[in-house]
């Protein structure tokens, strides 16, 4: 039960990583077969919906790594625009890594396929909607409004989405740079007198603050 288990995963893995490089007219169940080194019968067995289906799970698999890179960070001490740069930074570090040829791990699958593909739209939605949630309440978090937080948030999603595609058309880190550097001034710029005070409170409480002498 657990070898078939593991068949299962290791298409999902394989599926996310060839739709992300080469598409998912492109890739074929057979190129995911061949990858995976999973019997053909499992991938029948376990996405009896086909093609579709596997690209559904992918999304939500690919969607996860991503969510839990982004968690990590915001939940790191400092400012949610030291959250911004360390993401920006490990954009521009794996893209290169790739030859310029990995983008967004899931913008492939949905250029292609929402909002045609019912489930595989879901799973972008709630890809987008959960990155744009940890940067909100990091935001949040420093004190800007919720619905401004929001705002904000959605607007570092689809910044570094957009500069993914012009970094890889570029062959260069630039564009997620220059994103990086604007979105990070747009999170000090309304963050920093909410973070600044929070922060001397959270010092005052630990004692870190010494009262002035008369």
């Amino acid at each position: 039960m657990a070898a078939r288990a593991k068949h299962r995963d290791r298409i999902v893995r394989t599926a996310a990583r060839l739709f992300r490089r080469d598409g998912y007219a492109a890739t074929g169940t057979n190129d995911i077969v061949a990858a995976s080194g999973a019997p053909k019968g499992s991938l029948y067995h376990y996405f009896p919906d086909g093609k579709a289906q596997i690209a559904a799970e992918a999304v939500g698999y690919a969607a996860g790594k991503v969510t839990r890179t982004l968690a990590d960070l915001a939940a790191r001490p400092g400012h949610p625009a030291d959250a911004v740069r360390a993401y920006g930074a490990l954009l521009a570090g794996w893209l290169a890594q790739s030859g310029f040829r990995d983008g967004c791990p899931i913008t492939t699958t949905l250029l292609e396929l929402a909002p045609a593909e019912a489930a595989v739209t879901a799973a972008g939605q709630a890809a987008f909607d959960g990155w744009t949630a940890i940067f909100a309440a990091a935001l949040a978090a420093a004190g800007v409004r919720p619905a401004q937080a929001r705002t904000l948030a959605l607007t570092a999603i689809a910044a570094f989405e957009g500069a993914l595609i012009l970094a890889r058309v570029a062959r260069s880190p630039q564009p997620i740079e220059e994103v990086t550097a604007e979105i990070a001034r747009l999170f000090e710029l309304t963050a920093a007198p909410q973070f600044e005070l929070f922060a001397a409170e959270e010092a005052a409480d630990k004692g870190k603050l010494q009262p002035r002498g008369g």
